[in-house]
Formats: C-alpha cells, structure tokens, sequence
C-alpha cells in the first residue's frame, strides 16, 4: 500500500454503536510479521496500528480534513511526519 492511500480501518468493537470503521491515511507498513501498517486517523490525528483495512478512492472532503489538520498542527511545511 502506498504513502497517503485514503483507507477504512476496522476498529475492534463489540456488540454497541460504536463505529466499527475509522477513516485514515496510510503511512507505512509495521515491518512485524502480522502485516500491520501505521495509519494517521483523521480523526484524532494521532498514528494507529492495524491489520485489517480497505482501500478506497480519495473523496474531497478528507483532502479537506487532511489540509485542516496541517492547518492546526500551525507547521509552515504542513503536517510533519516524525517516527517515534
């Protein structure tokens, strides 16, 4: 999977109304031998860890969410992507 593919993500979840997907960016991949790759939520903004997904077409309203969030982290070169 590419650097910034648009993707779902499956979320643990029991038996609730809780979201069972989440919207994110690709990343990279883990490098562990699950097959994990690191996504950014635009959700919360922070980097998760997942196994099951599913690509998608790159729709204009996260274009949008992704520059807002550049827009907030106040970066003149946009959103920095460090690796801890």
């Amino acid at each position: 999977m590419e650097f910034g593919t648009y993707v779902h993500v499956h979320e643990k979840h029991k038996n609730s109304l809780k979201p069972r997907m989440s919207v994110v960016i690709a990343i990279r991949p883990s490098g562990n031998e699950q097959g994990e790759h690191y996504f950014l939520s635009l959700n919360t903004g922070k980097r998760i860890l997942r196994n099951n997904w599913m690509e998608l077409p790159m729709p204009n309203d996260v274009v949008d969410a992704v520059h807002r969030q550049a827009a907030a982290s106040k970066q003149a070169g946009g959103i920095t992507f460090t690796d801890k």
